[in-house]
């Protein structure tokens, strides 16, 4: 790869394989995001100087743009990051969902495919289209079980249905158009830099602030975290040697229900800034479940293991742990979106 358009590179995974990337100085990296509230230019401040990056504030779905992008730079691969990610607001405003995973896909799709179109056939063997979705398009799973690349879609929120429908278009452009793209679905991620609207980074931010730890339900929905490095290192993988057409699921092999997360992230902090006689978990609130609320995901990673290699490195407690405490350093706030490096 000579030059990658990654879009949503402002965001929390898109951030991490920005800055994986440039670090080991793979490609010129090519960044467009529109800088909503979870993109944040203050992500990539440690490669904000690197002669590698080159970033554009915009939207996914103005073609021109994306068009005029991938000419100039020369693209020979794009990654796929941006989209609406957060269940509760999915369910405030799904048509904001449909937009921009959706839509905003599609119009992705056609400045892509217009671009590969007009390269040589060299070239053309080259490039890659990489998009990355998530494990929520399955639905749910029982108490055992787990989903691979073989399993059938039955999104249950707004948010995953609009996954679903881009991963869908995806598989169409590959079957109609040869269009030589790839898909995978991950679970849950975590680390550095993620949004506060999200479990484990709000869990932290609202424990060290003192304030009360809402968990859905009784708090036993089980997800598979995976931590954001791990996560990245395989998407280069998949970008780089992955079968064109082909489908990778990418897991963490920690399978947790949600209240032992929050209490694991409780007893990091009674350790690390605690005092005596009292406890972070003592902040923990049950509230009304989630409508539509999925009861357990977890992912097979067979598959990417066996052909590429890959598998993950980071164990939850020590990830977690350095997660907490990367929260804790910067006052339990990720950054806010339009801020400058």
């Amino acid at each position: 790869m000579k030059s990658i358009l990654v879009t949503g590179g402002a965001g929390f995974i898109g951030s991490q394989f920005v800055r994986q990337t440039i670090a080991a100085q793979l490609a010129k990296v090519i960044v467009l995001d529109s800088l909503t509230y979870a993109g944040n230019l203050g992500n990539l401040e440690e490669v904000a100087d690197s002669a590698l990056l080159h970033f554009y504030r915009g939207d996914i779905a103005d073609g021109g743009l994306v068009a005029g992008l991938l000419l100039k730079h020369q693209c020979d691969a794009v990654i796929h990051f941006a989209a609406e990610t957060h269940v509760d607001r999915s369910i405030r405003r799904p048509g904001k969902f449909v937009q921009t995973n959706v839509v905003g896909t599609c119009s992705l799709l056609d400045a892509a495919l217009h671009h590969y179109q007009s390269m040589d056939e060299v070239e053309r063997r080259l490039f890659r289209f990489l998009h990355v979705s998530t494990d929520e398009v399955y639905g749910q799973l029982g108490e055992s079980g787990q989903f691979s690349e073989t399993s059938c879609y039955a999104p249950s929120s707004p948010y995953a249905a609009s996954k679903a429908s881009s991963d869908h278009f995806v598989r169409a452009y590959f079957k109609t158009y040869g269009f030589p793209s790839l898909i995978t679905n991950c679970s849950n991620n975590y680390g550095p830099f993620q949004n506060v609207e999200k479990l484990i980074p709000s869990t932290i931010s609202k424990a060290i602030r003192g304030e009360a730890l809402p968990v859905y339900g009784t708090g036993k929905n089980v997800r598979d975290w995976l931590h954001v490095e791990d996560h990245c290192r395989a998407l280069l993988m998949v970008l780089e040697s992955g079968r064109v057409g082909e489908t990778y699921s990418i897991g963490g092999d920690s399978e947790l229900a949600n209240i032992d997360v929050v209490r694991q992230i409780c007893a990091h902090l009674d350790k690390t800034i605690g005092v005596p006689d009292k406890s972070f978990s003592d902040l923990i609130r049950y509230v009304d479940d989630r409508p539509g609320h999925d009861f357990r995901y977890a992912i097979n990673h067979s598959k990417i293991t066996s052909e590429l290699g890959w598998r993950p490195k980071i164990e939850f407690h020590s990830g977690i742990a350095r997660t907490v405490d990367w929260y804790v350093q910067n006052n339990g706030l990720a950054t806010q979106s339009g801020s400058s490096p």
